[in-house]
């Protein structure tokens, strides 16, 4: 039986700084979901100094554009999106809002990692193609701005025990590029 690692959002750094790559987790608590479109303008409204539409400090954000809820759910597939596409966004937010958590798919940017190295930040990975046994985890969901966006409106949700592994640490430790090769290793002895 895998042992999951039990989180609670919002995340204070001592809890980033504890996981390591690799870990199995449960998160619980409020996320964020933000793609490409509601990052860039969260970073136009940073780089003119005005406020944001929402206080991300010690916040998580999943890269999602959910679908539509059927009758009787609260969302609909929730599945990641290619985390690749916040690159030029993530760096910023973390400096300068204090985000501590990000939830794609696929590996980051080098500039991301240095980032997430320098202001304690840690990136989950969510499982590509499993959207709606992920929408089970999800209990609540509201739009707070971006509406216009439709399924890229920035949402706050509250999840239970939405599953995650960290694929990048804080300490710059990385599956993307450790994890094959241990398994090579393990796989020669």
């Amino acid at each position: 039986m895998v042992n999951h690692k039990r989180l609670t959002t919002p995340f204070t750094k001592k809890t980033v700084l504890s996981l390591k790559a690799g870990d199995e987790a449960l998160i619980s608590g409020i996320i964020y979901t933000a793609r490409d479109v509601a990052h860039k303008r969260l970073c136009d409204l940073l780089k003119a100094g005005k406020e944001l539409p929402l206080d991300l400090d010690g916040q998580t954000l999943y890269f999602t554009g959910p679908t539509p809820a059927r009758p009787g759910t609260v969302i609909g597939s929730a599945g990641p999106t290619t985390s690749s596409r916040m690159d030029a966004y993530s760096p910023i937010i973390i400096e300068k809002c204090s985000l501590r958590g990000m939830i794609g798919k696929g590996n980051r940017s080098k500039q991301v990692i240095k980032s997430m190295t320098e202001h304690g930040c840690v990136y989950f990975a969510a499982i590509g193609g499993a959207g709606a046994l992920i929408a089970r985890s999800i209990k609540s969901a509201e739009i707070v701005c971006y509406e216009d966006l439709g399924p890229e409106a920035i949402r706050r949700m509250e999840v239970e025990d939405f599953p995650v592994i960290v694929a990048i640490d804080c300490h710059g430790n990385n599956l993307y590029i450790n994890g094959p090769s241990a398994c090579r290793i393990r796989d020669a002895v």
